[in-house]
C-alpha cells in the first residue's frame, strides 16, 4: 500500500512542471515584445543604415525567432513526454512532429536549434569584424564549434545505439523464426 501511495504521489507530481510551462510561454511573450522593438528599430532606421547594418539587425531578429522556436519545442515536447501525452487524433494546425517526438529527438532538435542560433551569432560577428578583437572572435568560433561537434557526436552516438538495438532485436528474432520453420 505504501508503494502504491508513493507511486501515485510521484505520478501526480509531474503536474508540478505546469508552472514552468506557463513561465516559458510568458518568457516567449517577453521575447516577442523584444523582437517587436527590434523590428521597429529596423524600420525606423531605413535609409540611415547601410545594407550590412540592416542585415545584422535582421540576423538579430532571426536569432530571436529561433530562440522562440526553441522555447516552443521545449515546452510542447517536455509536456508531451513527461506530463501528459498528446492524443493520437491530431487537431487541425498541429505540427507533424507533435505526438511523435521522443526525448532523444527532442535533444537533437534542441541541439540543432542551438547550433543554428550559434551560427547566426557567428555570422553577425563576421559581418562586424572591426567591432571584435581576435580573442573574442576565437571565442565565438570555439563556442560554435563546440556546439556543432557536440550535436554531431550526440547524433552519431544515438544512431549507433539505435542500430545496435535493431541488430540485437534482429538476432533475437532470427532463432525464433528458424524454430517456427
Amino acid at each position: 500500500m505504501l508503494k502504491r501511495l508513493l507511486e501515485h504521489y510521484l505520478f501526480l507530481s509531474r503536474w508540478l512542471l505546469a508552472p514552468f510551462f506557463i513561465m516559458l510561454t510568458l518568457g516567449l511573450f517577453a521575447l516577442m515584445v523584444n523582437a517587436g522593438r527590434h523590428l521597429v528599430g529596423i524600420l525606423l532606421s531605413i535609409g540611415a543604415n547601410t545594407e550590412d547594418r540592416i542585415i545584422l539587425e535582421l540576423l538579430g531578429l532571426i536569432d530571436l525567432t529561433l530562440t522562440g522556436a526553441l522555447v516552443m519545442i521545449v515546452t510542447i515536447s517536455v509536456y508531451e513526454n513527461f506530463v501528459s501525452g498528446v492524443p493520437a487524433t491530431r487537431r487541425e494546425g498541429w505540427p507533424d512532429w507533435m505526438g511523435g517526438i521522443d526525448f532523444t529527438q527532442l535533444k537533437l532538435k534542441l541541439l540543432s536549434t542551438i547550433v543554428a542560433i550559434s551560427a547566426i551569432k557567428l555570422l553577425e560577428v563576421f559581418m562586424d569584424v572591426p567591432k571584435f578583437n581576435e580573442q573574442e572572435m576565437n571565442y565565438y568560433i570555439a563556442i560554435h564549434m563546440t556546439f556543432a561537434i557536440s550535436t554531431f557526436v550526440f547524433a552519431f552516438s544515438d544512431r549507433v545505439t539505435i542500430s545496435g538495438q535493431i541488430e540485437k532485436k534482429t538476432t533475437e528474432e532470427a532463432p525464433r523464426q528458424s524454430d517456427d520453420a
